[in-house]
C-alpha cells in the first residue's frame, strides 16, 4: 500500500495495491501489519459502518467525544464522495484547517481520520456507498459534531447551501468557534 501524507499530520490518504487482469481486479482493502508498518499506527477496528446516500447528501461532521473517541478508516465502494476531515485537537497549530480528498470507486483510495477530527462527506454521484473502520464502538452519548457549512472552515463544498440534502441533526450543529472541543493536542 501507498501511504500519502496530507497537509496536516495525522489524516492519510491509503492507495491499495490493485492486481487487474481481464477478469477484474483484486485488492486487500486492510492488513493491520501492512497498516501498521506504512503509517506507524497500530490501530484495532472494532467496528463496519456503511451508508448508502444519493447525490448532494452531505453528512457530518461528526465526531465522538472521549472517551469514546474513534478512529476511522474510510472508503468508498460504489459512487463518488468529497470526504473532509477538520482538525479539532485544542493546541494544534492546524486547530480549524481540514482537509478534503475525493474517494471514489475507481480509485479506491482510503482516507485515514484519527481521534480529534471531525468528518464528513458530499455525495458527488447520482448513488454513493460508504463503508468505514471504527477503532471504537458507536456510542450515542459520545456524538458531536460542528456544522458542515461554518464560513470559519472555509470548506469548498461542491454544491450551493441550498442544494445540499442534511439531515435534521446535520442542520442544527454548532460552529466550531462555539465548540468546547474535548480534544487536545
Amino acid at each position: 500500500m501507498n501511504i500519502i501524507k496530507t497537509s496536516i499530520e495525522g489524516p492519510v490518504i491509503v492507495e491499495p495495491r490493485i492486481f487487474g487482469d481481464s477478469r477484474g481486479y483484486f485488492f486487500e482493502s486492510f492488513n493491520a501489519k501492512a497498516f501498521a508498518e506504512a503509517t506507524g499506527l497500530h490501530v484495532d477496528f472494532v467496528q463496519d459502518n456503511e451508508s448508502r446516500s444519493s447525490r448532494g447528501v452531505v453528512r457530518g461532521l461528526h465526531f465522538q467525544k472521549p472517551p469514546y473517541a474513534q478512529a476511522k478508516l474510510v472508503r468508498v465502494v460504489v459512487g463518488r464522495v468529497l470526504d473532509v476531515a477538520v482538525d479539532i485537537r485544542k493546541g494544534s497549530p492546524t486547530y480549524g484547517q481540514h482537509v478534503a480528498v475525493e474517494l471514489t470507486e475507481d480509485n479506491h483510495r482510503q482516507f485515514f481520520i484519527p481521534k480529534g477530527f471531525a468528518h464528513g462527506f458530499a455525495v458527488l454521484s447520482d448513488v454513493a456507498v460508504f463503508q468505514y473502520k471504527c477503532d471504537e464502538y458507536y456510542h450515542p452519548e459520545a456524538e458531536g459534531a460542528i456544522a458542515w457549512n461554518d464560513a470559519d472552515l472555509a470548506i469548498e463544498w461542491p454544491f450551493p447551501d441550498d442544494e445540499v440534502v442534511l439531515s435534521d441533526k446535520d442542520s442544527r450543529h454548532p460552529r466550531l468557534a462555539q465548540l468546547d472541543s474535548p480534544f487536545e493536542m
